[in-house]
């Protein structure tokens, strides 16, 4: 692919955001918020996105699509999935971390993170602090998860991590959140976030 140099490049080549990818159809709704959750904790590890992007959608095959399901299956079922998308190395710790993140969930917000939310009452590095309570996210897994949920919960935007900046510096693009947010309509942050994240991993 050429060098993409305006933000309508980037998101006619790249523009495809990692929740969509896995197949999760973002929505402010319990268990596709839950689904990149998983998705977030799948990809805070050193593991290729593509590895941990296929390990959600084998999940999620098996059925395990809510908090209440992942609690449900058992540790080695997770194990398994994980093993079928070649998700190696990490593949015992994150079951046992999705697993526990799985009652967390439930245990705090009775299975919706949309509770989550509202204990955050719309504040950005609140939801972030709260995300990062969950075993395995850190501060990479909650900017990750604030990039893709930025469409469905717009307290988050602008939502662009220290990558997708980097790559926008890269480009000549504007290198602040908010100059980045200028060059798109909301509903498009998700999709340009994402798009300078994967210039940056194809470096």
């Amino acid at each position: 692919m050429s060098r993409p140099t305006t933000a309508k490049d980037l998101l006619d080549e790249y523009g495809r955001t990692y929740a969509e990818e896995a197949g999760i159809r973002l929505r402010d709704t319990p268990s596709p918020l839950y689904r990149l959750l998983t998705l977030c904790v799948l990809l805070s590890v050193r593991i290729r996105a593509d590895i941990a992007v296929a390990a959600a959608r084998e999940l999620s095959a098996a059925g395990m699509r809510t908090p209440q399901a992942m609690a449900k299956a058992s540790w080695q079922s997770r194990v398994d999935a994980l093993g079928r998308a070649h998700y190696r190395r990490y593949d015992e710790s994150t079951a046992t971390a999705l697993g526990d993140g799985a009652d967390l969930v439930i245990d705090r917000y009775g299975g919706d993170l949309r509770r989550l939310r509202e204990e955050a009452g719309g504040d950005p590095e609140r939801i972030r602090g709260l995300l990062r309570e969950f075993p395995r996210i850190g501060p990479v897994g909650a900017d990750i998860f604030s990039r893709e949920a930025q469409g469905v919960w717009p307290e988050l935007r602008p939502a662009f991590d220290r990558r997708a900046r980097d790559a926008a510096e890269g480009l000549g693009l504007p290198k602040t959140p908010e100059g980045l947010a200028r060059l798109v309509s909301g509903d498009d942050l998700p999709r340009l976030a994402a798009a300078l994240v994967r210039v940056d991993l194809a470096k």
